[in-house]
């Protein structure tokens, strides 16, 4: 059971001992995503997981505007000194955010599923336009709906596709849902951000996890991150797809793990 905590204004909730290990999720989500992931790692480290803001027991709180800076204003004062930040999807978008412009705290940075830069252009892999274009329209007919095809993309390939939906809703479903305002600026985020040409400037020990199967960061844009961000270590699961840590928790648990003791010890 996670501890919550309530400090300038963003909630997190905490739970065992050892090196800070802070979560953010990924769009449309909130930390309950990580739940399965939490009883293989909290032996051995403090897991401390934060709502993003306009997401889950924050969705009451918007910044305006809603952008990486004042997203990471909010967070950078939750972070315990010398802390690992683990951010999947857009929450990775997030932590290497505050890995480049609040370093004095972010001691180790961790991607899960994530990019520079989410949308597809010329020469880049990502999302493709148009589909986030689609659900940009649909928030505004039918929320849960969009959530739930999106959903269904997320674990696409994945062996255990229609477990992980399942997992991932039931998580989910148990903090209150996101500020409408929160899932369209969220979907601008992935349409417009571009650090590609600030991630080589990371200077932190960097693990960067992805999923062979995932259609959101496609495996053929990893060779050109690696470029962007030649420090980094980059592990491809290759039967995991957008949710490495719901279809694999014990293997996500195990790399996790062994880069931080590695790093850190």
């Amino acid at each position: 059971m996670l501890d919550s905590h309530k400090q300038n204004a963003l909630v997190s909730r905490s739970v065992g001992t050892g090196k800070e290990l802070i979560f953010l999720h990924g769009w449309g989500m909130n930390g309950g995503a990580f739940s399965q992931l939490i009883p293989y790692m909290q032996e051995d480290f403090r897991l401390t997981v934060i709502d993003l803001p306009g997401f889950g027991e924050n969705s009451h709180i918007v910044p305006e505007p809603f952008s990486l800076a004042a997203i990471a204003e909010l967070i950078a004062p939750r972070l315990p000194k010398n802390a690992v930040v683990i951010g999947w999807s857009l929450g990775g978008l997030v932590a290497q955010y505050l890995a480049l412009h609040h370093a004095n705290t972010v001691a180790g940075l961790i991607t899960i599923a994530s990019s520079p830069k989410f949308e597809q252009t010329l020469g880049w892999p990502g999302i493709d336009a148009q589909l986030l274009v689609q659900f940009q329209q649909q928030l505004a007919q039918d929320y849960r709906k969009t959530i739930e095809r999106f959903l269904a993309i997320q674990a696409m390939g994945s062996a255990t596709a229609r477990q992980d939906i399942k997992a991932i809703r039931e998580a989910i479903h148990a903090y209150p849902e996101p500020a409408p305002k929160a899932l369209a600026e969220g979907l601008k985020l992935l349409s417009s951000e571009d650090l590609r040409q600030d991630i080589g400037r990371i200077k932190q020990p960097t693990l960067r996890l992805y999923g062979r199967l995932d259609s959101l960061v496609p495996p053929s844009s990893i060779d050109q991150i690696c470029k962007l961000h030649p420090q980094a270590d980059s592990v491809v699961l290759p039967h995991a797809s957008h949710a490495p840590f719901i279809s694999h928790p014990q293997q996500t648990s195990d790399i996790i793990g062994h880069f931080v003791m590695t790093q850190f010890t």
